[in-house]
């Protein structure tokens, strides 16, 4: 193509274009923090995951705590550095505590685990961990196929951008949004494959 047919063509296809668009100003007023969760909605979303809940006055923890671990059939537990020693009185099988549980045959030895939470969000019976004191590392929460958590309402916000506000600048995070649940290419459901088979909620009034 010669220069006059080139130039040509580009007269008509400026001529054709409607020029540079307008800028458009992108709204950014997402929903912020709007505070406490509602207990009763939070227990109804954890259900809807198949997770157990008990509630439970503080005074009842411990007592619990126990009747949840034998219903289970769970004989030797492991327990997060830092969980509240006088919650465990009332656990009739083996308890570990995590820093002696140093290596994968350790942890596969469990029978359940036994940790508390940074928070809880009622909208999406969400349970979030920042492995902290009470909470366990990472592998703790899911090797053994069963674990019971200690939540307490003062602890469950109402939605996502609480939780998000709240845990900023947490270098681990950990979300627990029922059992460890997966679906194969039929869409079947098979539950245990990433992480604990049964998740069970001990929520404190």
């Amino acid at each position: 193509m010669n220069t006059g047919a080139r130039e040509a063509v580009l007269q008509r296809i400026r001529a054709a274009s409607p020029g540079p668009a307008s800028s458009v100003v992108v709204p950014r007023d997402y929903r912020g923090p709007s505070g406490p969760g509602d207990a009763e909605l939070f227990v109804e979303r954890l259900r809807d995951y198949h997770a157990g809940v008990q509630r439970v006055a503080l005074d009842d923890v411990g007592t619990m705590i126990g009747e949840c671990l034998e219903r289970r059939g769970v004989v030797h537990v492991g327990v997060a550095s830092g969980f509240p020693t006088p919650w465990l009185g009332d656990v009739a099988g083996r308890v570990t505590f995590e820093e002696s549980l140093t290596s994968t045959g350790d942890l596969e030895s469990l029978d359940g685990v036994l940790t508390q939470c940074r928070l809880g969000i009622a909208e999406t019976g969400t349970i979030v961990l920042t492995h902290r004191s009470g909470q366990g590392r990472r592998a703790l929460t899911l090797v053994p196929d069963y674990h019971l958590v200690v939540v307490q309402e003062s602890q469950v916000l109402r939605g996502v951008p609480d939780a998000v506000s709240v845990l900023a600048g947490e270098p681990v995070l950990t979300w627990i949004s029922g059992p460890s649940a997966t679906s194969d290419i039929e869409l079947k459901r098979v539950e245990g494959v990433h992480g604990p088979r049964t998740l069970e909620v001990v929520l404190v009034r």
